[in-house]
């Protein structure tokens, strides 16, 4: 074992103990790289930031559970990519407008219109949207979402891999949000 892993294994073990100057070592000697996974993710230095810091936590309070199968740094940059993905994905949430506010917007004529009948013009816009779609994303979609196949058995019917099927069914969602999101 080198040197350096010794030392860092050392250095582990007291920060289990609880001793936090061998908190903040472990912190001095990672926090630049791992600031730097989280900005590539999250795309803004503020909220990588947080994500690193909330990663360093998760580690610290989590470091029994590290077995030494992988480097320590290899580990605490998983726990940076798992956090920042997460946050990455809820900001993307958070982002979104709403479907209702974008599919149909009526206009006050003086004509009510029944919760049935707004519902049955939002599905005839999203059928018109999904026609407009290249052919891979719109059979994927209806297979998916009208038909209810699922991932599996898609990526059977379209002769092509699990991992490429939800990726083609993703940026179909993406291109039929955008595509109805333009047409408003």
């Amino acid at each position: 074992m080198s040197r350096k892993r010794e030392h860092i294994d050392a250095l582990l073990q007291e920060c289990i103990n609880g001793k936090q100057s061998a908190q903040l070592e472990v912190y001095n000697r990672y926090y630049k790289a791992m600031f730097n996974t989280a900005f590539r993710i999250v795309k803004n230095s503020a909220e990588a930031e947080d994500v690193m810091q909330e990663s360093f936590l998760n580690a610290f309070t989590k470091l029994h559970t590290f077995k030494g199968e992988v480097t320590f740094g290899s580990w605490l940059k998983r726990i940076v990519v798992n956090n920042s993905i997460y946050h990455y994905r809820k900001q993307q949430k958070k982002n979104e407008v709403a479907l209702e506010n974008i599919l149909y917007k009526v206009e006050d004529n003086d004509e009510v219109v029944s919760d049935h009948e707004l519902t049955e013009l939002k599905a005839q816009k999203v059928m018109e949207t999904m026609r407009c779609l290249k052919d891979n994303y719109r059979i994927s979609l209806t297979l998916h979402l009208i038909e209810g196949y699922d991932y599996e058995e898609i990526s059977t019917i379209m002769n092509i891999s699990y991992a490429n099927c939800r990726t083609t069914i993703s940026r179909a969602k993406e291109s039929l949000r955008k595509k109805l999101i333009n047409a408003y």
